[in-house]
């Protein structure tokens, strides 16, 4: 009840009465398969749409890396009857907002635009979706601005150690490269691969679609078949992938660069999005190092040593299991009793049960800021395509209190053990080696130690 009573308060969501409603909004599906989701927000007279579809990298093959984001991309550099120019021109003149883009689970196209603009809103957002030109010289331009970002960032050490802890992790499973691709894999796609990838995976029965604004139901939905009922439906292929390889023995990587502070990343696999440990793991990460200044980590490794400015934990579940990892920065002297602290704060807190102070903010913080969420037409159109894409569910705010507010210390600490592995983990270090203590010792017994030179992969 506390959990409610915060996010009545707030006045982001209701409190539970009889009259309330306890969804995000209403669920309808189209003819062709498309899912579309509708909540009437009128204060502004304002309406966002965002299609979400499944179209990341985990549809893109190893090969051409890069290829999803790429699509993404370019749906908005031109299509068969307009330059990419004459749809910036005419955006501008109507004061919408059209973005595209792309990520390990889906791509996401959103449309912002004012209520009485809404019939040509619609009319550029059908056109970039269903007649994108994909055309070679806007790849081959896109391509070489994504592929000098890629080289740019290997001169950025925190880049180069979550490119690399990534790689390690996952193998040749997607999480392990980046969203924008890497540059063999940029530079292997055609134009056809373009076209075959659009043609594919940018369908109806493959997206769910999110409105937010001042459109009544009955309005939504005579805009949503008008715009999207002729839409072809086919076919989705499910994608082919690799296992993720099991980390079983610690790995340390040491990445030796000329520079004074030593960019760390520890951690191991954690838990898809649909598991529901999130939740506990949730608040667990926030007590251990994702609460900021409340968390342990930054409180033993910045404040009472003052080793590192910054540190923090964090977890990002997909579709498939992602990462769960601490980072941080400290002089390349204090890289082992940096790393250190962390692995005995992964102890303390698989050995030893929070406190009920410790539960209780991070609950509090937790359940107050939820309605941050969704405080705007853009994050609350997000948040319905999120939790339906997800299968969260339309009551899922009304639902987040109470599997925040039920979690014990047990639970914490079950989780904790589940999804830190004090003696069995991966560590990538990008510093300066020379001037590193010897890392000897720190991972179990079984460990591999490797020392490389950073590679210009852009991996």
């Amino acid at each position: 009840m506390v959990g409610l009573v915060v996010l009545a308060l707030l006045g982001a969501i209701p409190a539970y009465t009889a009259e309330a409603p306890k969804v995000l909004g209403t669920k309808q599906t189209l003819p062709n398969g498309l899912v579309w989701l509708h909540s009437q927000q009128s204060g502004l007279p304002l309406v966002t749409m965002q299609l979400l579809v499944k179209a990341g990298m985990l549809q893109e093959p190893a090969d051409k890396a890069g290829l999803a984001n790429l699509t993404a991309r370019l749906l908005l550099s031109g299509t068969k009857k307009r330059s990419a120019a004459q749809l910036a021109q005419e955006l501008d003149f109507l004061g919408a907002r059209l973005k595209a883009a792309g990520s390990d689970d889906f791509a996401t196209v959103t449309l912002t635009v004012l209520k009485k603009d809404l019939a040509q809103g619609l009319e550029l957002l059908q056109d970039v979706l269903f007649n994108p030109a994909l055309a070679p010289a806007e790849m081959k331009r896109t391509v070489a601005q994504i592929q000098a970002s890629l080289t740019t960032d290997e001169d950025e050490p925190g880049v180069v150690a979550s490119r690399a802890f990534v790689r390690e992790l996952f193998g040749p499973f997607p999480y392990g490269r980046p969203v924008r691709g890497t540059p063999q894999g940029l530079s292997a796609i055609t134009p056809k691969d373009l076209k075959d990838f659009h043609q594919r995976f940018y369908r109806p029965n493959n997206a769910v679609l999110s409105v937010a604004g001042d459109l009544t139901l009955e309005e939504a939905e005579a805009w949503i078949s008008r715009t999207f009922g002729s839409w072809a439906a086919r076919p989705v292929p499910a994608p082919q992938l690799p296992p993720i390889p099991a980390l079983d023995k610690s790995k340390i990587n040491v990445i030796n660069k000329d520079i004074s502070q030593a960019n760390i990343i520890l951690g191991n696999l954690g838990l898809a999005r649909s598991n529901p440990d999130f939740y506990a793991l949730q608040v667990m990460n926030h007590i251990f190092g994702g609460g900021g200044f409340s968390s342990r980590l930054m409180d033993n490794i910045r404040v009472n040593r003052g080793l590192a400015y910054h540190v923090r934990s964090d977890f990002s579940p997909g579709l498939e299991p992602g990462p769960v990892a601490v980072t941080l920065e400290t002089k390349n002297a204090s890289a082992r009793e940096a790393v250190e602290q962390v692995l005995s704060e992964m102890a303390r807190i698989r050995q030893e049960p929070v406190t009920d102070q410790e539960l209780q903010d991070a609950k509090s913080y937790l359940i107050g800021s939820f309605p941050r969420k969704m405080d705007s037409l853009d994050r609350r159109a997000g948040l319905m395509a999120y939790v339906e894409f997800y299968g969260l569910g339309l009551d899922y705010p009304w639902r987040y209190p109470d599997l925040i507010q039920g979690l014990t210390p047990a639970d914490i600490q079950r989780v904790a053990r589940e999804y830190l592995h004090p003696d069995n983990y991966l560590l990538v270090i990008v510093g300066k080696k020379s001037e590193m203590p010897s890392l000897t010792g720190l991972a179990s017994a079984g460990k591999e130690e490797k020392q490389d030179e950073p590679k210009k992969s852009g991996n």
